[in-house]
This record gives structure tokens, sequence and C-alpha cells, in this order.
């Protein structure tokens, strides 16, 4: 773990390699995934078959029938169900206010314009099914789906040995996926970009996944579209000393664990809270039954800052641009105001990035790498797409097309430029 403070003199060189850092897998997957992608394009099924043989051992039938989604979600216990239910009504409720609205209008030339959203025809979710499985994710993919008016919801998973999480069934059932299909990797992405004689292509496939399904999406974005090239997780917690350690300190693991490349940092103007909060790290990650893991992540990549006045932190946190933000101060507002980039931010000192990975409503699926400069979170925008349209009356036409011939003329198009000239007669 980095120990950093901004009045050190060599720490602009130090924060600059911090934020800097690549942590991806060092192994460079591009050609392994590019052969991948190839193989399931020009084979198809059989293609499928042995690559779910090699790498997830199993032959069964590959398609999950709605009725065990069903039974899986009627055999949940009574507090587990009522909790995917919560989650399911607060993510739909956020998302349903994200829908955009059309609009069509006449200007003041006489020029009827606008705008029409349409959902795409079909949407595949990508759910992992590796080192953990998440039925929260299926939740946050396919419910944004539903609500923008998807009709076909495909989702994939990998299945080790052919066992699949009951809860991630229970959560299609939720979500309303119309299916469910036992393969996962490279090759479940690229099914799903150029379908099969089995599995029938999208529009756009969304989902986290390793580096294989992250690259996977990135080698094949054009021929689908994608939500985002996600990478590992992190979180970057802005804290006073008047904060618990050991909360602070269980928010920074709540990513740590995810996996031994994602990073947790805080930021403190505390230098005394900043210890005890690595001492409750190191005193946690102990009774963590994914020790291991965030041990290796705090340990490799984790990062204190500690700088003269909180109000510092603002330019740093638009430098890391963290996947998750939490300002765990007593007011966060004139930081929350400040700070421009960040994939989601959750306010005060009992709102924990946990709570928003569940029920808080908003997206969990976030842009990593510093990506938050410049992209969003998952939405209901992602499986949308807007068609814009205008209608010109020959009074509009002649107010507005002797411009349009005057600069396809400017630009040496004749035939743009007669296009107009015929109606201007």
């Amino acid at each position: 773990m980095v120990r950093l403070d901004s009045r050190a003199p060599d720490f602009a060189a130090r924060f600059d390699a911090l934020v800097n850092a690549r942590r991806e897998a060092d192994a460079d997957v591009s050609r392994d995934v590019a052969a991948i992608i190839a193989r399931v394009k020009s084979q198809g099924d059989a293609a499928i078959a042995e690559l779910t043989r090699t790498f997830d051992g199993h032959d069964l039938d590959w398609r999950i029938p709605l009725e065990d989604c069903r039974a899986a979600y009627a055999a949940l216990e009574d507090d587990l169900r009522a909790a995917l239910d919560l989650a399911a009504e607060r993510i739909r409720t956020y998302h349903a206010r994200q829908k955009p609205a059309d609009s069509d209008s006449v200007d003041a030339a006489g020029v009827r314009v606008g705008a029409r959203w349409r959902a795409v025809d079909a949407a595949g979710v990508y759910v992992p099914g590796g080192r953990a499985a998440y039925p929260s994710s299926v939740l946050m993919n396919a419910i944004p789906a539903k609500v923008a008016g998807v009709e076909r919801l495909v989702m994939v998973t990998p299945t080790p040995k052919g066992e699949i999480n009951p809860l991630v069934l229970a959560a299609a059932h939720i979500a309303g996926v119309d299916e469910v299909w036992r393969i996962g990797g490279a090759q479940a992405v690229a099914a799903l970009a150029y379908g099969t004689p089995s599995i029938g292509k999208v529009d756009v496939v969304t989902g986290p996944g390793n580096a294989w399904v992250a690259e996977a999406k990135r080698q094949l974005y054009g021929v689908v579209g994608i939500d985002m090239v996600a990478g590992p997780s992190e979180i970057l917690v802005v804290a006073d000393g008047q904060n618990n350690p050991d909360w602070i300190a269980a928010d920074l693991l709540s990513q740590a664990e995810h996996d031994p490349t994602s990073q947790s940092i805080l930021i403190t103007d505390d230098a005394g809270f900043a210890d005890r909060v690595a001492v409750a790290v190191d005193a946690q990650i102990g009774a963590l039954s994914t020790g291991a893991t965030a041990r290796t992540s705090w340990d490799a990549n984790g990062a204190i800052i500690l700088v003269g006045d909180l109000a510092e932190a603002a330019p740093l946190v638009d430098a890391l641009a963290p996947e998750h933000l939490e300002l765990a101060v007593e007011n966060p507002e004139p930081l929350f105001a400040t700070v421009r980039h960040a994939g989601s931010i959750f306010l005060g000192r009992h709102t924990p990035e946990a709570v928003g990975d569940y029920v808080g409503g908003p997206n969990h699926v976030l842009p990593t790498g510093r990506r938050a400069r410049f992209s969003s979170g998952l939405s209901v925008l992602d499986f949308m797409k807007r068609t814009s349209f205008l209608g010109c009356s020959p009074d509009a036409i002649r107010a507005i097309g002797p411009a349009a011939v005057a600069l396809a003329r400017a630009e040496g198009l004749p035939a743009h430029a007669r296009s107009v000239e015929e109606r201007l007669k």
C-alpha cells in the first residue's frame, strides 16, 4: 500500500505514477480473443461447443428453460426474495426516470424538426460466473434494457462444470430476461454479436466480465453496440478524521475483495486517522473469506493520500476519475459541487458504496480506468437510439434552401446543390 503526502516534494511525481499505473492483466489477451472471435464467426455452434468444453468443462444443453428461472425465484428464502424484489423495484424506478421523450416542433422557418427514440430490437447481457456469481449484475443490466423497451433480452453466463447459481436464475426471472444461455467468455460475446444457428444475434451487449470478455467487447464494437470496456474495480474515499476508521476500512475492502487488480484509495487530511484506517484494514482482512484477494489488491494497488486540507481533494479526484467516489464528510455538498469526474458519487458518512451495488437505484455498471472523464455508467440510453427527422413545406424549403445550395457549391458538390435547386424552381 502506497502512502503519499501532498506536502512532500516528490508528491506530484508519485501521484502521477499512481494515476497512470496500469492494473489490467499482464497477459496480452488480444491475439487469443481475436482467434476465438474468428472461430465463432466461421464455425458457429461447433466452436461454442468446443470452447465451452475447454473452458467450462461441460457438454450440457446451453439454453436454460425460463421455467428453471421461475422455479429458482419461487424456491428463494423469503428474506432473500424480498431483498431481490426491493432491489429490482428501486432499480426499475430510478431507470424509468431516464427514459427520454420524443420531440416534434415547427421552427421559425416553418421546418418541422424533432427526434424519435426507440429501443434496439435485441440486447445481450453478460453475467460473470467464474470468480463469483452476481445476481445484482443481472438486475443492473437487464432492468434498464426492459425499461427501454427491448423486446428480446438474452442473458449469457459461464457455468463451470455446468453449475449455475440459482440466485442468478431468480434475478433473471425478476428482470424479465427472455433467453438464458449457459455459455461465457469471449465466445459468448462473439455468439451474441454474430449469431449462430442456435443463438440469435443481438444489437447491443452489456455487462462486466474478465479481461477476455472486455477485450471481446472492444474488438466487436461496431459489429454490435457495447456499454463500455470495463477494467478492474475502483473506490476512492475522501474522509475527514471524524469518521469511524472501521467503516472506512470496510468501504476500501468492499472493492479490494473483488479482484487482485482492484484499487482502493483513501484521501484524508488527518494523519492519525489515516494510520487508524490502515490498522483497521489489516485487522479486517484477516476475517474475510475473500481476504487473500483483498490482501493482494490492497498491498499492490491500495493508497492513502494525506492532504493539508480536504479542499485539495477535488483536483486529485478529477485526475483519478474513479469508478466509485465516497465523500465521507459532514457536509459533502462543496466537494460534490466541485468534482467533475467520477462514475458514481456517494454522499455523506452513511452512504457506503456497497449500498449502491444492490439497492440504491443508480446503476453499478460504471466506467473504470479513468474513463469517467469521458463516459458514464450504464443507463436506459445504452439500449436506445435516437432518430432525428425534419420536414419542409414549400415555403420552408424556399426559406432555407438557398443557403443549402450556397454551401453545397462551396463544398464542390453540385448534385447536392441541384437536389435543392430543383425544388426552388
